[in-house]
């Protein structure tokens, strides 16, 4: 069974995945889909109408995105938070979160040299799809502890309750569903 979302013009069709005993999610992956990506972007950069340096993303469907509105809206350079820390990396600014598609706690890891870039800017913080916020409010966090504000929070979709809260800017609402692939209320 599938779930059809429309971003714009363009539809896709998203296969019902089970993530628990009683509920299953419409499987978003950005990733690939360059119309997609460029569409998404192109929509949100009409909505983004405060003043920021930076776009930042988690890692790693994000990315895409992050490039393409990064680029659209005349920046440079653009953040992405990994999942781990980096041989390369000094001095990583960490943090943990539990997702609602991941079945252990994740780290949340800033590049030491993307913190000091980021101290001080006001940045949009990004990611695919927003569902019970728990990754969005760790990156938040994370940035905060690098004295960096973000000024908006911004996703392609928002998943579940997610679509009813009034502090992030989407393009479309994804539901919930139940083992018969019904919508959850």
């Amino acid at each position: 069974m599938d779930y059809q979302i429309s971003i714009g013009k363009l539809k896709r069709n998203l296969p019902l995945v089970k993530i628990g005993e009683n509920t299953q999610i419409a499987s978003f992956v950005l990733l690939g889909d360059t119309e997609l990506t460029i569409e998404a972007a192109r929509q949100l950069k009409d909505q983004l109408t405060l003043d920021f340096d930076f776009v930042v993303t988690l890692e790693s469907k994000g990315i895409p995105l992050a490039h393409e509105l990064t680029r659209k809206t005349n920046r440079d350079h653009y953040v992405v938070i990994r999942k781990s820390i980096k041989s390369y990396m000094t001095e990583p600014v960490v943090t943990t979160v539990e997702s609602i598609t991941t079945s252990e706690p994740q780290q949340l890891v800033l590049d030491g040299m993307d913190a000091a870039t980021l101290s001080g800017k006001r940045v949009v913080l990004l990611d695919d799809v927003i569902s019970t916020g728990g990754s969005l409010k760790a990156a938040e966090e994370l940035l905060a502890r690098v004295s960096c504000q973000v000024v908006a929070k911004v996703a392609i979709l928002a998943e579940g309750a997610a679509a009813h809260r009034n502090d992030i800017i989407y393009l479309s609402s994804l539901p919930l569903f139940d083992a018969r692939g019904q919508i959850k209320d």
